[in-house]
């Protein structure tokens, strides 16, 4: 790419947080950045000091290093606005959620998309191409629950197995989670000797096992509390917010599910998010998704057939941007009466975009400790049981998702549920999924034998 080429690029992804992410998450979660020049000669030595601390899957991927231009952004493993901070110690856990509902549109041909979450079904399908070696115990419904209960329970599966969905910074230097695609070998005792001092800065608890779950214990309330408080006012804009009640408040893979069903309850309680917190604006953004991808994907062929005809209109459609305010308007309708049009199909295919964008994005949780005459002025005070931390959470990774990987997304759907039907549903057991069946009158027929 030419330097204005990377030049727009980059304009592109400032455009895109500060005029339309910034409205569906709020001032305080979104940091769009700046974009900057740097001199060459620092790009390059910076491309070689770095070289070597890059992940192994990344190293195929340069660093741009002819062009000078860079994105400036905010170090989010430091609470943001807290200046006491500078001088203690951090840490910094990066969570990526995933999606968090089980799609709803009538365009869903297979029923099991009904029922078991899109991140529970690809689990068993990057274990069979050996991504990972086991599938996790996470489902992001637990998470996205705002039932505490469930809450842990996921945050735990995802201590357990983090994969690439959750990692761990201490004063910046990862201490937890997978640096790669491998095996990533959980070592608990090892977490809690680096994370004793936060929570227990007297040293007064005994080492041991007990010692270890109850620092991990105190971590997962931590973060629960962090991602259930609301730290920004600002309402989506003008968007009319999705009812979350439209789809299933449960996976039927969920371990947290299959435990109850074992203690003979078949109903789970779902607490419902507070509608400032982070998660909550990051459900409301995946809901985008309105049509599922089955129902979206012949719009998209809509949209392409339009622009074989008439590539010109391209740029008008505002397809690879600018994303500035009257792309964010288009996003408001959320209409699913399919009048025939290039133009519901664009505002569809666009919604699914930015609801694919809040599906893979990360949540980042700052904290650093603090002492009560300290934190009485801050507003972002978490509260564990020996200490307390002021606190920020952010959101990252909000590049929107590429208009042309869409065929992928359909392609990589079918793949994912004709996987799961065939070699994981089909040795389940059937009594265990009927247990599950909500809102469904039942009928006993009697045969004469």
């Amino acid at each position: 790419q030419t330097s204005e080429e990377i030049l727009h690029h980059l304009q592109n992804i400032v455009d895109f947080g500060k005029h339309v992410m910034k409205q569906f998450f709020g001032e305080n979660y979104v940091h769009h950045g700046e974009i900057i020049q740097l001199p060459l000669d620092f790009v390059r030595q910076l491309c070689l000091k770095i070289q070597p601390e890059r992940p192994e899957c990344r190293c195929d991927k340069d660093m741009d290093t002819r062009s000078g231009f860079a994105m400036c952004l905010p170090n989010l493993t430091r609470p943001q606005s807290c200046r006491l901070a500078e001088h203690r110690p951090l840490l910094c856990i990066e969570i990526k959620p995933k999606c968090g509902f089980i799609p709803f549109s009538s365009h869903v041909s297979q029923e099991i998309k009904h029922k078991v979450c899109r991140y529970c079904m690809h689990q068993h399908l990057k274990v069979a191409n050996g991504k990972w070696k086991r599938p996790s115990k996470y489902c992001p419904l637990d998470l996205f629950s705002g039932n505490k209960q469930r809450m842990h329970f996921a945050l735990k599966s995802l201590l357990q197995e983090a994969q690439n969905n959750l990692k761990i910074f201490k004063n910046g230097e990862l201490i937890y989670g997978c640096k790669d695609d491998q095996d990533c070998v959980s070592d608990w005792n090892e977490l809690a000797r680096h994370l004793k001092p936060f929570f227990f800065p007297s040293n007064g608890l005994v080492s041991g096992p007990h010692c270890t779950r109850t620092v991990v214990k105190e971590l997962i309330q931590v973060i629960t509390m962090t991602l259930l408080s609301s730290t920004d006012t600002c309402r989506a804009g003008d968007m009319k917010t999705i009812p979350i009640s439209q789809g299933r408040s449960y996976c039927e893979a969920s371990a947290f599910n299959k435990e109850l069903v074992r203690n003979g309850k078949h109903k789970l309680e779902s607490s419902g998010l507070p509608r400032g917190c982070l998660l909550y604006k990051t459900l409301q953004a995946q809901m985008l998704d309105m049509l599922d991808i089955e129902g979206l994907y012949p719009l998209y062929s809509r949209v392409e057939q339009y622009l074989e005809e008439f590539p010109e209109e391209r740029s008008t459609l505002q397809i690879d941007g600018p994303y500035n305010e009257a792309f964010y308007e288009k996003l408001l309708d959320l209409s699913t009466e399919d009048d025939g049009t290039v133009a519901f199909a664009l505002t569809k295919v666009q919604q699914y975009r930015i609801a694919m964008t809040a599906k893979d994005c990360s949540i980042m949780i700052a904290l650093s400790p603090c002492l009560q005459d300290e934190c009485s002025e801050q507003r972002s005070v978490v509260l564990a049981s020996k200490s307390r931390f002021t606190f920020s959470v952010s959101v990252l990774d909000l590049d929107l998702k590429p208009y042309e990987s869409i065929p992928h997304q359909y392609k990589l759907d079918g793949e994912i549920v004709n996987y799961y039907l065939k070699n994981v549903q089909a040795k389940d057991d059937p009594v265990m999924s009927n247990l599950f069946k909500e809102n469904e009158d039942c009928t006993l027929v009697l045969h004469k034998v």
